[in-house]
């Protein structure tokens, strides 16, 4: 068989898998592995494991070295063979090459490397572990690891070989279970021998009468499918993930990874619970602000003063803007918000108000991106007294004395500088310009002494200029509070 090196997306792929699980070949070996890639006339060291569960044989990072003379030697007269070998060794050193395999290709080699002065001294679990890891290593010869098209199913708490390491036979009885494995059963209810029992009768007697089974458990508990489960009960959390043990195209056993995640899951019910009680809360305080904005709106309407009218409705406008934000974070997970989504629902319900006689289109430019709780709200309410202000100023013209079709348009900018990270909006419209003569509108109004509040608390500056051919730019720029 001839050198052939990973050449496809399929390759590539295997490549990338088998890396991702060849973790669980290092803890049984108690060795490092290395693969080797050949480049050309070259072979290139592109990947290293170490073990956790003894000492390292390569202490220092030795990717990207190139195999000498007598290493390239052996590399290719392993991938022409396609069969594994450890050459004799200097000293306590053993290397085992491993062809890793695919269909009738072979696209690397493996080599696993052993120090015998440093291992650790043998006994049950160390005969055990470095069984089930030949066995895993022949299968990466034969191509039969990894295995192709593998769903976990397990998710956050995948269990390592430190967590609990079980074999079983061809037919599902317990051949071995580690010191940590046995302990995970006990957890959950089984008190009996663990030595030659079948795992799937002790999972199955200590379910309660009635649960649903994951479709998955029973195939991962015999080891006939390379899958992941969860077995859940009496508060007890466990996973499981199964690798079966081929030896040709025969099933002999299977390697069983088991992890008690309890903890783990009763952290993720907890900040879920927390999770949906702030939604719930950022709900009500939406809630309850658009009831007074609703309010105030009614007690307007009973009012003959104009001006009293007109403050009431303002009052009513700015609350509504405010339970956006918070209407936002009543639908997300954390404390951020789409400031996006929440600037599009801005613009739109400001321009109906401001404008009533004058249909205005608005559009963005840019984006806001995700932004802190604490930012949105002031951000929120100075973008609608600004485009309130644009639309209400800006086009109180007749409508057929307007210069072209009313527009604004709101662009955002985010960047930094050395002092953290800084946000430029601009609100532009193409209406009839500032007043002659004046290069800022009024600040005595209500809005804009709000914005200069509010700009004032996120450090930042509002600058007025004109548009062209006509129009207004109102543009601030505010200093962003960091989320760490």
């Amino acid at each position: 068989m001839s050198q052939n090196p990973a050449t496809t997306d399929g390759d590539i792929d295997w490549l990338q898998r088998l890396l991702g699980d060849w973790q669980i070949v290092a803890d049984l070996s108690f060795a490092d592995l290395t693969l080797w890639v050949p480049s050309g006339h070259e072979w290139v060291l592109t990947s290293h494991a170490r073990p956790s569960t003894g000492p390292n044989f390569y202490p220092d990072d030795v990717v990207g070295q190139r195999a000498k003379d007598d290493r390239r030697l052996v590399l290719e007269q392993v991938t022409s063979a396609a069969r594994s070998t450890t050459p004799k060794g200097v000293g306590s050193i053993r290397e085992q090459y491993v062809p890793v395999r695919r269909g009738e290709r072979v696209l690397a080699v493996l080599v696993r490397h052993t120090d015998l002065q440093n291992m650790r001294q043998q006994g049950g679990l160390e005969v055990n572990y470095l069984r089930t890891a030949q066995s895993l290593l022949t299968m990466v010869a034969q191509g039969n690891f990894p295995t192709d098209h593998t769903p976990t199913g397990v998710g956050r708490g995948t269990p390592r070989v430190g967590d609990g390491v079980i074999r079983l036979t061809a037919d599902g009885a317990i051949d071995y279970a580690s010191p940590n494995a046995v302990s995970a059963l006990r957890r959950l209810g089984h008190t009996d021998q663990v030595s030659r029992a079948d795992l799937s009768e002790i999972v199955t007697a200590q379910l309660p009468s009635g649960i649903q089974i994951d479709e998955a458990m029973p195939l991962v508990l015999t080891g006939r499918a390379p899958w992941g489960t969860e077995i859940e009960t009496r508060g007890l959390n466990l996973t499981l993930r199964c690798v079966p043990l081929i030896e040709g195209q025969r099933r002999v056993g299977a390697l069983l990874l088991i992890r008690d995640v309890s903890e783990m899951r009763r952290r993720e019910r907890e900040l879920l619970t927390k999770d949906a009680t702030i939604r719930e809360i950022h709900h009500r305080v939406k809630n309850n602000l658009q009831t007074v904005a609703a309010l105030l709106r009614l007690q307007s309407r009973r009012l003959d003063d104009v001006k009293a009218k007109a403050a009431l409705s303002e009052a009513g406008r700015r609350l509504a803007t405010v339970a956006l934000v918070h209407d936002t974070l009543s639908h997300g997970f954390d404390e951020t918000v789409d400031f996006d989504e929440v600037s599009r629902k801005v613009m739109r319900s400001v321009v109906e108000v401001a404008a009533p006689g004058v249909s205005v289109q608005f559009r963005s430019v840019g984006a806001f991106g995700q932004l802190l709780a604490e930012d949105a709200t002031p951000l929120a309410m100075i973008l609608a007294e600004l485009v309130h202000n644009a639309a209400e100023h800006g086009f109180s013209q007749e409508k057929d004395a307007l210069p072209q079709a009313p527009l604004i348009t709101v662009a955002a900018l985010r960047g930094s500088d050395e002092q953290g990270e800084l946000l430029t909006v601009s609100v532009i419209d193409n209406g009839q310009g500032l007043p002659h003569g004046q290069d800022s509108p009024p600040s005595s109004g209500l809005g804009m002494q709000i914005v200069g509040a509010l700009l004032a608390d996120l450090d930042g500056s509002l600058a007025w200029d004109t548009a062209k051919p006509h129009g207004t730019v109102a543009q601030f720029i505010v200093r962003l509070r960091s989320s760490s």
